[in-house]
């Protein structure tokens, strides 16, 4: 039995396969999977470098421009969010601005900024989650086409075809499957990471608008309490003189 085995001329496996090597062995589907990966991290690392300069300390932040603020120190406060980068910034920012307006006025100018900075915030995330969801879908219409290639050589030889001849659609088959996936699942991990940040950025918005709209116009003193008391006394004086009357 060995004997046998070692008189069949066994070819030498290859040990390492390049990029190249494997992009030409897998067919134009590996470039179109190339090209996605690379806009992908390109991104990903673009986003990753937009929301490091928009985050902040939002405590440490307020604390100082709201200081300020309760100080009657408007134009410093200005000049502390000029030093600072983002839309929490801009929030805080364009509040200060227009501490003037009345608190309803206020609220929908400060939300009016906050819901224009999310697309901002937003912008080519979706891309990254469409290369997730389209990577696999590639990988399998790659495993169709090698399959194809594989059958149609059986055809051609009338079933006679060598498992070398076979070889390459199934090769075709195997390595673009496993490319959409290597690029898959690394663009669903970094997608969710990314709505992530936006999420915690949009409630950092929410959180710093709020606090400066409270500081800037003191609704639960004035709104929740003086208001309502004001109202009920008016009211129980007028009872009294109409019950006094008759």
């Amino acid at each position: 039995m060995l004997s046998i085995l070692a008189l069949i001329n066994i070819p030498p496996v290859e040990e390492k396969i390049g990029l190249f090597q494997m992009m030409q062995r897998g067919g134009p589907l590996m470039v179109v999977l190339f090209v996605c990966s690379i806009v992908a991290l390109g991104v990903f690392l673009e986003r990753l470098f937009y929301f490091k300069r928009s985050r902040m300390n939002v405590s440490e932040f307020l604390a100082g421009v709201l200081a300020l603020v309760r100080r009657q120190s408007h134009l410093e406060a200005i000049a502390r969010c000029e030093e600072g980068h983002g839309p929490i910034v801009s929030v805080v920012r364009t509040a200060i601005y227009k501490r003037h307006l009345p608190a309803t006025e206020l609220r929908e100018i400060v939300r009016e900024v906050a819901q224009l900075a999310i697309p901002d915030l937003e912008a080519n995330v979706s891309l990254l989650g469409t290369i997730g969801y389209v990577a696999p879908l590639l990988g399998l219409l790659g495993t169709v086409t090698g399959m194809l290639e594989a059958f149609v050589q059986i055809s051609r030889t009338n079933g006679t075809a060598s498992v070398g001849e076979l070889s390459q659609g199934i090769y075709t088959a195997l390595i673009t499957t496993a490319a959409g996936l290597c690029v898959a699942i690394p663009c669903y991990l970094a997608h969710n990471f990314l709505v992530a940040q936006v999420h915690g950025l949009v409630a950092d918005m929410e959180r710093a608008g709020i606090e400066t709209i409270h500081t800037l116009t003191d609704l639960p003193r004035k709104d929740m309490i003086t208001t309502p008391f004001a109202a009920t006394t008016v009211k129980e004086v007028a009872g009294e003189a109409s019950v006094k009357k008759a």
